[in-house]
């Protein structure tokens, strides 16, 4: 299965050491260009691999950057799907984690 990570550089760096590709971004626009060069938003997808992944990686800072965006792919039902995970900072209050949002889905505690 094909990942690919959008975060800080330490943690793209981090996954980057176990094979899996990333961008690092700071700012709004460079997590929104990446997001949508990796999910073909608006053109070709523009991954290393060139394929798609089917499993996209945010760190919870990027993906608050992009929350909008973010939840109008994932009611489209396409790929990648994408997982938040804690960014360096930790957590971030008010995010629910995986874990809480596969207990509410389906009503198990993981």
């Amino acid at each position: 299965m094909k990942y690919y990570i959008i975060g800080e550089r330490e943690i793209v760096l981090a996954f980057k050491l176990i094979g899996v590709d990333g961008t690092f971004a700071d700012s709004r626009a460079e997590v929104l260009d990446a997001f949508n060069r990796v999910t073909g938003k608006g053109g070709i997808v523009n991954v290393p691999s060139g394929e798609v992944p089917k499993v996209l990686i945010l760190t919870e800072q990027a993906a608050s950057q992009i929350e909008e965006e973010e939840i109008s792919w994932q009611k489209t039902g396409k790929f990648p799907l994408i997982v938040e995970i804690p960014g360096l900072s930790g957590h971030v209050e008010g995010k629910k984690t995986l874990s809480e949002s596969i207990r509410e889905a389906i009503g198990v505690q993981v």
